[in-house]
């Protein structure tokens, strides 16, 4: 399998990588400069080498348990133009609620560290330390955010995205009759039928087509893309994911009242119980 088939498969890991990685090299670029500061009038160091590293890595290491939680609200919420007024208060909330659980990670790692090497670690005067941290996090969080939709359109491009192919110029298509898609990868063109699309994932303003273990994000809500395509067979089962009837293997039902959708290629997909009525219509 190669590198970017990998990638198809598991986007999201892929991108909490690239978080991290950058994290990584930040922090430690920011643990050497205090290190340098504090010896550079050849003064001896008034702390043990290793506590800029903890401080440093505690922070990182929060804040990519908490990536996460962004991208959920990211897709719950999508911060893009159309409606960055409608949803920018609840990134507001996030925000806060992203500083006040990043600061309690990360003075909760800093004083396990400290405790085992028998010191005390004193995080600062409240509420003031918390404002301080909040100065930083929400510049934080919505850099993240911008990195986030930054790497999904480098990658988009990358994986290649799926747009409706009309016949003729002009065309008034009528959402039934949309059977093709023209998809442009890496400088070619080629064309993937509907039918072959075996479920389908909503990712904020794009739609994840999935076919035969590849990836082709169109621009799109899960509901609207449903409806182009439902008379060809396709059923939605849950608020984020769409199959094509024709690949359904089996349906298990759970405890909770819920099922678990299981399609001909192994993949396991939630049944809402809101969508669990027209999904058997569909099915008989």
């Amino acid at each position: 399998m190669t590198l970017l088939s990998r990638f198809e498969k598991h986007p999201q890991l892929y991108e909490l990588l690239f978080i991290a990685c950058y994290l990584f090299i930040n922090n430690t670029i920011s643990a050497t400069s205090i290190l340098m500061e504090a010896s550079r009038f050849g003064q001896e160091i008034p702390f043990p080498l290793w506590q800029p590293f903890v401080w440093e890595y505690s922070s990182a290491l929060s804040v990519i348990l908490l990536i996460p939680l962004v991208v959920l609200l990211l897709k719950a919420v999508p911060l893009t133009w159309q409606l960055v007024k409608k949803n920018i208060i609840w990134h507001i909330i996030g925000s806060i609620v992203f500083s006040l659980l990043h600061t309690f990670l990360m003075v909760l790692f800093r004083k396990v560290v400290y405790f085992s090497q028998n010191l005390h670690y004193e995080y600062g005067e409240l509420p003031i330390e918390l404002f301080y941290e909040y100065r930083k996090d929400v510049w934080t969080y919505f850099f993240f955010i911008t990195i986030i939709y930054s790497f999904r359109f480098v990658t988009s491009r990358l994986i290649g995205e799926a747009q409706p192919l009309l016949d003729g110029e002009g065309s008034n298509l009528k959402p039934p009759q949309l059977e093709r898609l023209l998809v442009k990868k890496l400088g070619k063109e080629f064309i993937i039928k509907i039918s072959d699309i075996e479920w389908l994932e909503s990712s904020g303003n794009y739609v994840n087509l999935h076919i035969k273990n590849r990836i082709y994000p169109t621009r799109s809500t899960l509901g609207n893309f449903i409806d182009l395509i439902s008379a060809q067979g396709f059923c939605r089962i849950h608020r984020s994911y769409g199959v094509n009837l024709s690949a359904v293997e089996s349906i298990t039902s759970l405890p909770s009242g819920d099922y678990e959708v299981k399609l001909k290629n192994e993949k396991v997909l939630n049944l809402s119980r809101r969508y669990r009525d027209a999904f058997k219509a569909n099915l008989s």
